[in-house]
């Protein structure tokens, strides 16, 4: 199994939702955070004083899934998410050794 995660433009969730709804992928986690990259933030002015925002608003979906799905799930995410400028996101994948699902004890693929 493998974990997903990928940080995308807060306006794109749905769209990400949707893609990945129409692939048969029906669970995940998004979660808002704030972070930069390459885009580094950007200068906004308000009430007149000019200030900098380093931390743009950001959300971090998750989701577990059997490896066969992995690719695909990517194509999704990665089409519904992009809009062609800087701070579209990333998305990493890393291995998931065990899953549990707390209200019955069933384990790996049959707890997801």
């Amino acid at each position: 199994m493998k974990k997903i995660e990928a940080i995308i433009k807060p306006f794109k969730l749905d769209d990400v939702r949707e893609a990945l709804s129409t692939i048969g992928i029906t669970g995940m986690t998004a979660i808002e955070v704030k972070g930069f990259g390459r885009q580094k933030g950007h200068t906004e002015l308000y009430r007149g004083a000019e200030y900098v925002v380093d931390f743009l608003p950001k959300v971090k979906i998750e989701l577990i899934l059997p490896d066969d799905r992995v690719e695909e799930c990517i194509t999704a995410i990665t089409h519904a998410a992009r809009t062609g400028k800087i701070g579209d996101g990333k998305i990493f994948v890393s291995e998931v050794e065990r899953v549990v699902r707390i209200r019955t004890g069933e384990e790996n693929e049959a707890a997801v």
